[in-house]
């Protein structure tokens, strides 16, 4: 009798146990917006999926007409201009290449789209206007030196800020 009444109890706990577990998850997902849920619950519109492709296709998607500036197997990069502003479209050949861009180029601050092996640099505004329609993730950088100081931080000479 005792052992059954302890087998008992263990059945219960792990019954509990998991109940427990299970209105964890719920108010778990309660609390992110619902678990695969479809739109947006504050009735913001979804943002697309990200768009990938060439330097030439995300531009048309963006509708920039590119003004290449650099056009190596491993990296290309267009200046852009559109009726939302200015800013930077750059493909990459690897992952790799993409991150170690990024990287350096967070050194001067800045607002970065990023895609699978592309990026676009731009005012905030500007970034936010092309998240719309090519989709992606927002990176924003705080510069590390303004460039006036005496550690050699000019910018002039990155690639990934200027339009001309």
């Amino acid at each position: 009798m005792a052992q059954r009444l302890g087998r008992r109890r263990g059945r219960v706990r792990r019954t509990t146990a998991a109940v427990r577990a299970g209105l964890a998850l719920l108010t778990a997902c309660a609390a992110l917006a619902g678990c695969g849920g479809g739109a947006d619950r504050d009735d913001r519109p979804a943002k697309p999926p990200t768009a990938s492709g060439t330097l030439e296709q995300l531009a048309s998607k963006a509708d920039c007409d590119p003004r290449m500036q650099t056009d190596a197997e491993e990296l290309r990069q267009a200046n852009c201009t559109t009726e939302d502003g200015r800013y930077v479209l750059a493909t990459f050949a690897t992952d790799r290449g993409q991150r170690e861009w990024i990287n350096e180029a967070n050194d001067y601050g800045g607002s970065y789209l990023v895609g699978r092996k592309w990026v676009a640099v731009g005012d905030p505004e500007v970034v936010a206007a092309l998240r719309g329609r090519l989709g992606g993730t927002v990176e924003t950088a705080s510069p590390h030196h303004s460039g006036k100081s005496g550690g050699g931080g000019s910018e002039e000479g990155h690639s990934g800020h200027h339009g001309s």
